[in-house]
C-alpha cells in the first residue's frame, strides 16, 4: 500500500483528552419582530434551541451586537436558493442576555426607528 503524502503546511497535534470549544458562523437573517427582551428572526440555516448567538444589527453610525439565546426554532417554508435547489426557511425566537447600557440604548433607538408610535 502506498502512503498518502501530507497535504497540510503544518503538522497537527493530536488531542489525547477530550477538549470542547465553540465555533460560530455568520447566518444571514431577516429581523421579523424585535422587542426590548428578544426578537423573532427568519433564516435559512438551522439554529438549535438552547444555543447562544450574537445578533448583529446595523443601527445608525454603528453596529449593534446583542448576546442572545435561541429559545425556539421552527420550519416556516422553503426557499429557492439556486436553479433546482431549495432550502428550508426557519424562524427562531431569541431572548437577549444581559445588555450593557450602551446596548440597551442602541436597541431602544432601533425600536424607536422601526415603530415611532410605540416610544
Amino acid at each position: 500500500m502506498t502512503e498518502v503524502p501530507e497535504r497540510r503546511r503544518v503538522r497537527r497535534a493530536v488531542a489525547t483528552e477530550r477538549l470542547t470549544g465553540q465555533a460560530s458562523a455568520t447566518v444571514e437573517l431577516r429581523l421579523v419582530d424585535p422587542s426590548p427582551t428578544g426578537a423573532r428572526i427568519e433564516h435559512l440555516a438551522l439554529l438549535r434551541p438552547g444555543g447562544r448567538c450574537t445578533l448583529r444589527l446595523p443601527v445608525p453610525s454603528r453596529s449593534l451586537a446583542l448576546p442572545a439565546q435561541i429559545v425556539w426554532t421552527t420550519v416556516v417554508g422553503q426557499e429557492r436558493i439556486s436553479e433546482g435547489e431549495q432550502a428550508l426557511r426557519y424562524q427562531s425566537g431569541l431572548m437577549f442576555g444581559a445588555l450593557s447600557p450602551e446596548q440597551e440604548r442602541g436597541l431602544a433607538d432601533l425600536l424607536t426607528k422601526l415603530h415611532p408610535e410605540l416610544s
